[in-house]
């Protein structure tokens, strides 16, 4: 196997878990808000990183055998996909002209890593767009490599999921301050957007050409 398609295929992976993960929503704030808490950070960020790791490998796992012999479904799924990452990344151009902020309060009683383990299974698992994004997508997007390439995409995948939430609950004491200014969102919707359309154009020449 070629060096170069392992690093391709673990580059796409990551890069393209990464953009839809990171975005204003329930569920970064929630790890956010821990993290400035300091209560069961671990727990909290082992447990959303290997939920999106999970569900990406099942979504590989599940297209690969969905499109094992259907190279016309394949280009089509390759297709849909290039639309939707267009359309998303178009979206977040738009936003990076647009106010937001990611707030997450300190305050709050504290509560048992149970407690606190089954409120962040309820921002991942009960968030539709999880599924969208990580089963359907970023799992159909990895199921069109062949062999072995498959793990190296999840594990780009899983990288970047863990990276992130990392990021957001260990460092939530000097993230939150950036997080809460607009100009920060902005900044980082307008890479992300870029991000998107460039993986978009990769996926549109995958289903067309098939390559």
């Amino acid at each position: 196997m070629a060096y170069e398609q392992v690093t391709t295929a673990f580059a796409n992976g990551l890069f393209m878990s990464l953009v839809l993960i990171v975005a204003i929503g329930a569920q970064n704030a929630y790890v956010l808000r821990q993290g400035l808490r300091r209560e069961h950070v671990s727990a909290v960020v082992l447990f959303c990183a290997a939920s999106d790791a999970v569900l990406i490998a099942a979504g590989v796992a599940g297209m690969a055998q969905a499109l094992k012999g259907k190279p016309a479904f394949a280009s089509a799924l390759a297709g849909l996909g290039a639309l939707f990452l267009g359309a998303y990344g178009l979206r977040a151009l738009w936003r990076s002209h647009q106010p937001g902020a990611l707030r997450a309060t300190a305050h709050g009683a504290s509560l048992s890593r149970a407690a606190v383990l089954a409120q962040a299974a309820g921002f991942t698992l009960l968030n539709p767009h999880v599924y969208l994004d990580t089963v359907l997508l970023v799992g159909g997007t990895g199921a069109q490599y062949g062999g072995s390439l498959k793990a190296w995409f999840v594990a780009g995948s899983a990288l970047a999921s863990a990276l992130w939430f990392s990021a957001l609950g260990f460092g939530a004491r000097w993230l939150a301050p950036v997080f809460a200014r607009p100009r920060a969102w902005q900044m980082l919707d307008a890479l992300i957007g870029g991000t998107m359309l460039v993986l978009a154009a990769l996926l549109a020449r995958r289903a067309f050409l098939g390559a």
